[in-house]
């Protein structure tokens, strides 16, 4: 399974939120190169960057510490967060990401969305299924939609998608567990997906339960931040 850390920014700092929620942030360090480069120094590959002003704004805004992460580690980046156009798609590689990440975008301009799967390949574009309930979220979780997961989903993968992250907003930053259920019905909905899980991971049981699903990946944030999992404890899960 592989291991991925994530950095959240807001005004270029490293921050982690509640459920989402804005108003319950927190900054854990004023500098995510330091933060990344320690990922990396542990033996970390990969590295998950959510772009949070982006994400509710009208486009990209912390490309250039996706910059200075990409030329400072030789970490594989997923940047999510503000790929609202081609041009902020074009920004996102060309400062360094390795994937980048579609949620909103694929709810609301599908069409652009696939364009993006065929132009790019679906190595390099992945789909973003927040959800809140059963139906998927949207700028950056602000908003709800009416479309529903799984049939979301499905409708993706039928397209050629092959990985997604899935995020279950009502479990993200609480530090009480993963949604295991709804990982699990995906698994064997679609089994072909890549399936990163995301969202309250909070201790090795966390991990153990969906290194039991065959999930692809996992995402780990605050867990991290607060202690709870050490770098070298999840080196040990580290495909």
């Amino acid at each position: 399974m592989h291991i991925i850390p994530a950095i959240d920014l807001i005004d270029g700092k490293c921050v982690r939120l509640t459920q989402g929620d804005y108003a319950q942030k927190t900054v854990y360090n004023e500098d995510p190169l330091a933060v990344a480069q320690a990922f990396a120094a542990a033996g970390l590959k990969k590295l998950h960057v959510v772009d949070l002003d982006g994400a509710r704004g009208g486009g990209i805004v912390n490309h250039r510490v996706l910059e200075k992460i990409a030329t400072g580690t030789a970490l594989e980046i997923d940047w999510g967060g503000g790929i609202k156009s081609d041009e902020d798609l074009r920004i996102a590689f060309e400062s360094g990401a390795h994937q980048v990440t579609g949620g909103t975008i694929a709810v609301k301009q599908p069409e652009v969305f696939l364009s993006w799967l065929e132009r790019y390949g679906p190595e390099k574009i992945i789909l973003g299924t927040d959800v809140r309930g059963d139906k998927i979220a949207v700028s950056g979780w602000e908003e709800a939609s009416d479309r529903e997961l799984f049939e979301f989903l499905a409708n993706y993968v039928a397209h050629g998608v092959r990985y997604t992250i899935c995020t279950d907003v009502s479990k993200d930053g609480l530090l009480q567990g993963t949604a295991r259920a709804l990982y699990g019905r995906i698994r064997r909905e679609q089994p072909e997906v890549k399936l990163i899980a995301s969202g309250g991971v909070t201790d090795t049981d966390d991990l153990d339960a969906l290194a039991a699903l065959d999930c692809y990946g996992v995402i780990v944030g605050k867990a991290i931040y607060e202690g709870r999992i050490s770098l070298e404890t999840l080196l040990t899960y580290q495909e």
